[in-house]
C-alpha cells in the first residue's frame, strides 16, 4: 500500500481503483436496489460520492499527464474513456499506469 503515496502516479492509481470501485458499487449494487427494491436511498448516497470521486481523478488525471507530458491519445484518452466503463479501472491500472510505475 506505501507504493500508492510515494509518488503523484501512485495517487492516481490508487484514487483511479476507489473511483473505479465508487461506480461498480452505484451500478451493480445501488442501481438495483433502487429499481428492483424500489429503495433509492443508496443511489442517493452512493452518486454523489461517486461523481466527486470522478472529478478528483480527472482533475488528477489533467495535472499528471501536463506534468509528465503525456500524449492524448496514448494516455490520457484511454485513461478517461475506461473510468465510465465498470471495472476499467483495473484495466488501466494493470495496462496503462503500473507500467508508467515501474518504468521510473
Amino acid at each position: 500500500m506505501k507504493k500508492y503515496f510515494t509518488s503523484s502516479l501512485g495517487r492516481l492509481r490508487l484514487l483511479s481503483i476507489i473511483e473505479g470501485l465508487s461506480l461498480i458499487a452505484l451500478v451493480f449494487i445501488a442501481v438495483p436496489i433502487k429499481y428492483f427494491g424500489d429503495n433509492p436511498y443508496w443511489v442517493k448516497t452512493i452518486g454523489p460520492i461517486h461523481g466527486a470521486l470522478f472529478v478528483f481523478f480527472v482533475l488528477a488525471a489533467l495535472m499528471e499527464a501536463s506534468a509528465k507530458r503525456w500524449s492524448f491519445k496514448k494516455s490520457l484518452w484511454v485513461i478517461g474513456v475506461a473510468n465510465f466503463i465498470p471495472f476499467g479501472c483495473f484495466y488501466i491500472d494493470a495496462k496503462v499506469l503500473k507500467p508508467m510505475a515501474e518504468a521510473k
